[in-house]
């Protein structure tokens, strides 16, 4: 069920009497649309003097209603008229119900808002905003365990991004604890139903990720050292087994003083000779 609404005003000053610079009389009809439908209508006609609210018709309440002494005589002289309420029935069907069917097709215009929800930590709370919607009327609620939570919440402005959309941000000062559930609830035009986000206490999706990705990171630096360590170890036993494959010649068949070591090629397997 949609709870917002668009308002239709027509402003009446440029025919109303001028008295001086300072003194005027204003009047103002507005037709509000709501419901699912938009087909909820109430039309309000004021009446103000140096914008200063004097009289007020509302077809809801079906009759007129004064805020100063003389208007209040006035206004109930006008709610028993019968003419009156005929004159009041004819304007409300060209101002709004003539105008239902352009109402509708604006409101399909409409862009339904991205939602987020996170924590801070200095000072603890959570935020629910709300991006990229429009028109610009919204509605953030907060609860906690199935209850509507009324104190501790702050608001910031609908701002404009520049684009002809909208967002807004909602504070609930709580430091949020397992078990805690805790819920934000977004109603807008552009939604068929309210959309509600309730807080996970567990890492984002992002945050997750980037741990994953760290872990990796880790776990092949370990890699990498460890490959390095075995061939390090591995590299001076290669050198000494080397080492062991010389030819070890008895002390009494060394050469004479300027003779050379020539091995005998065609008897390997017998003793060095001299020359």
């Amino acid at each position: 069920m949609h709870i917002y609404h668009f308002i239709f005003c027509a402003v009446f000053s440029l025919c109303s009497p001028v008295f001086s610079d300072e003194d005027f009389y204003q009047s103002r009809a507005c037709c509000t649309f709501s419901g699912s439908h938009y087909d909820d209508m109430e039309y309000t006609l004021k009446f103000a003097f140096n914008d200063n609210l004097m009289m007020e018709f509302n077809s809801t309440r079906g009759n007129w209603t004064g805020f100063t002494p003389y208007s209040v005589m006035v206004a109930h002289t006008w709610s028993s008229d019968p003419f009156d309420a005929v004159v009041r029935a004819v304007e409300k069907k060209l101002l709004c119900e003539d105008n239902l069917g352009l109402i509708q097709d604006f409101a399909v215009l409409g862009s339904a808002p991205t939602i987020r929800l996170k924590a801070v930590k200095q000072p603890p709370m959570l935020v629910c905003s709300a991006y990229n919607f429009y028109p610009k009327e919204i509605e953030v609620t907060w609860w906690r365990h199935g209850q509507k939570v009324t104190t501790g919440i702050s608001y910031s402005e609908a701002l404009a991004d520049g684009e002809f959309y909208y967002q807004i941000h909602s504070y609930l000062e709580v430091t949020p604890t397992l078990g805690d559930n805790i819920s934000c609830m977004v109603e807008h035009h552009s939604l068929s139903e309210p959309v509600v986000v309730v807080w996970d206490p567990s890492l984002p999706v992002a945050q997750r990720a980037q741990i994953a990705v760290g872990l990796c990171g880790l776990m092949l630096g370990l890699a990498v050292f460890i490959c390095g360590l075995i061939y390090y170890q591995k590299k001076p036993a290669a050198y000494v087994s080397v080492g062991h494959g010389r030819v070890m010649i008895p002390v009494e068949h060394l050469p004479a003083g300027g003779a050379t070591l020539q091995p005998d090629i065609a008897a390997p397997d017998e003793a060095h000779t001299w020359k």
